[in-house]
């Protein structure tokens, strides 16, 4: 699948089949995290992988209560090593660096799932120390978020984006970076069914 079209298909998927995943593909889409960008080339971000019924069940509690993270065939805790972040960058590398590097890695685990033909859900709400507890994650590594990977049961519609035409500026704040939206959308389209032509 192109790039383009993984990213504007990109949905929340709650609800898997029962097919395994192979882990050969988890592996596949490790491989895609680690070729996220960090600050100074760090890659302090680590993933815990889980595929155990009682593991998902303890965390999808965790996670506020989130029953569906039980039923999705693989969840993948995104964590950030703090001590190697604050190594090199001190505070600014352990509370931001840190964030913003293991965010980077999920957003590619996300595409790359969507990429071989797998939904994916992006959790972030969660008890941290009851996840750190359950994962025996030392103090000074970090869960960060969970993603749920699966065969998709259903096919949920593509959320509302707000147009970037409301949110881009030129040069400074306030002055509207002028394109419009439908125009970009629609040029997509076409580069995207020319490239399907070539690939028949």
């Amino acid at each position: 699948m192109d790039v383009f079209e993984c990213i504007f298909s990109l949905k929340r998927y709650t609800k898997f089949s029962e097919r395994e995943i192979d882990d050969r593909i988890i592996g596949v889409i490790l491989e895609a995290a680690t070729h996220a960008p960090s600050a100074g080339n760090l890659q302090e971000w680590e993933f815990i992988v889980v595929k155990d019924k009682e593991m998902k069940s303890k965390i999808a509690e965790a996670a506020l209560h989130q029953k569906f993270l039980e039923d999705a065939p693989v969840l993948i805790v995104v964590c950030a090593d703090l001590e190697k972040a604050k190594l090199k960058y001190e505070e600014r590398g352990e509370r931001l660096y840190s964030i913003q590097d293991t965010a980077y890695a999920t957003m590619l685990l996300i595409v790359a799932s969507r990429a071989l033909g797998l939904g994916s859900c992006l959790v972030q709400a969660m008890d941290e120390e009851e996840m750190r507890r359950i994962l025996a994650l030392p103090t000074y590594k970090r869960p960060m978020c969970i993603v749920a990977i699966g065969y998709p049961a259903e096919e949920p519609e593509v959320p509302p984006h707000i147009p970037f035409e409301n949110l881009s500026w030129l040069n400074v704040h306030g002055e509207r970076f002028e394109i419009e939206s439908k125009t970009i959308v629609d040029y997509i389209k076409k580069v995207l069914s020319k490239m399907r032509k070539k690939k028949k």
